[in-house]
């Protein structure tokens, strides 16, 4: 039998085969999942929450306040158990005017933690901005139950008991005890933005307008971005007749937040307590702009039309806040019910009057006795009303001219700050 010659392996082929195995295996294992395609992005590494705290912490000292608000907003995202970040955030919704929002995120910091006094606390202020005191007076009180060295507690609790006095529900022992909180405050928390504002608030509450000047200007130190300051130097200064100084410090809050109507209604307010109603109306107008479906600068620009002896315009707006109705570009206005509010009342008497200057006198008496039934405490208010009787008996006699121009008996309309009339504690504020 023939064999067959056997064939030697050929060790070189089989070694290359090896070695081009194991590369192919050593690129698919390490290379190519560390290989990036040039056509997929690249991918960007996510921020910490640190990072988004400390710059929300920087847009609030520069006044960005929406911006502070997003910052605090993605730092949740990415940090959603952390309280001490929804009670920062609360903190500038407060001050950007989102009470309700600024509510809900002080009990969700109270979810997570309900021991947390800051949480407590801000809710409070929250609540207070609100007009709810008695809920706003038992949150501060958990929050110094939890921490009685809470410094913003105090001054927070200052705030809901002279809101609560000044708006007719609180006792004059309240007030008392809202001036030791603020002092309290200050001596906790000498550096504090919120314990020299609350110390500032006091005291213009109980018409110590130096002294508060003072203690909001020391709050401004701290930060000169903060929309509320200005407006409450701003009340002060008028308060004292600095009125160059008022309308300089509510420009500042003006320029802080230009969407907010008030620093403007300020200003039209101010001109017309030194008789510019040219600027009077110019400022309204802006503000009722800003505001287009608030009542209350609606009224405020028929009054500045009515000083400006513009009438028929004077009537149109006063109308829609007293009567109800719907504004040119949509805007449905409901009717004020009068009340002892002296923003409210001025509005009824101007309109009274303005209604008795154009002969409409059906109106004017029926607006004038409304007063004098529902107001007669209000020796203003009686006055005007009784002015528009009067105008009106004239009327009778002697029909007025299309051009007549207003009449001397008036009593001239005050200029109203939104700061209640101060009153006189039984200790030294």
């Amino acid at each position: 039998m023939n064999r067959r010659r056997q064939k030697r392996p050929n060790w070189f082929l089989i070694s290359l085969l090896v070695l081009l195995i194991a590369g192919f295996t050593y690129m698919d294992r390490f290379i190519i999942p560390t290989y990036q395609s040039p056509f997929v992005p690249t991918a960007t590494a996510t921020p910490p929450p640190e990072q988004y705290i400390t710059q929300a912490q920087e847009f609030f000292n520069q006044g960005k306040l929406t911006q502070a608000i997003s910052a605090y907003e993605q730092a949740l995202a990415l940090k959603p158990n952390d309280p001490s970040i929804y009670v920062a955030l609360a903190q500038v919704q407060v001050f950007a005017g989102d009470y309700k929002d600024a509510q809900t995120n002080a009990e969700d910091a109270l979810l997570l933690n309900p021991n947390l006094s800051e949480a407590n606390a801000v809710r409070a202020w929250a609540l207070d901005w609100q007009g709810n005191y008695l809920e706003a007076e038992a949150s501060v009180k958990q929050a110094l139950q939890l921490d009685p060295n809470n410094a913003d507690a105090h001054a927070y609790y200052a705030e809901i008991l002279a809101d609560d006095y000044l708006t007719g529900g609180g006792t004059f022992d309240g007030l008392n005890t809202a001036i030791a909180e603020s002092k309290t405050a200050l001596t906790l928390a000498p550096n504090s933005l919120e314990a020299h504002r609350a110390r500032g608030y006091i005291l213009e509450a109980t018409g110590n307008y130096e002294e508060a000047i003072r203690e909001y200007q020391a709050a401004d130190a701290i930060n000169d971005n903060i929309e509320d300051l200005h407006l409450s130097l701003g009340r002060n200064y008028r308060a004292l007749g600095s009125y160059d100084q008022a309308v300089e410090e509510f420009t500042k809050a003006n320029a802080l937040n230009p969407a907010d109507p008030t620093s403007d209604e300020l200003i039209s307010r101010t001109y017309a307590t030194v008789g510019e109603y040219a600027k009077a109306v110019q400022y309204a107008e802006s503000a009722v702009k800003a505001g287009p479906s608030n009542p209350n600068l609606i009224g405020n620009l028929g009054v500045m039309y009515y000083h400006n002896v513009d009438w028929p315009d004077a009537v149109k707006e006063l109308s829609l806040v007293i009567n109800g109705g719907t504004t040119e570009d949509g805007q449905k206005i409901a009717p004020i019910q009068l009340t002892t509010d002296t923003y409210i009342t001025e509005y009824y008497f101007t309109y009274a009057l303005v209604l008795a200057h154009l002969n409409r006198c059906g109106e004017a008496l029926q607006i004038a006795q409304q007063i004098q039934s529902r107001v007669p405490s209000d020796d203003i208010a009686m006055t005007n009303a009784a002015a528009a009787i009067q105008i009106c008996q004239k009327n009778l006699a002697s029909p007025p001219a299309p051009t007549a121009t207003i009449s001397s008996t008036e009593t001239s309309t005050p200029a109203i700050t939104s700061t209640p009339v101060p009153v006189t504690a039984t200790s030294t504020p």
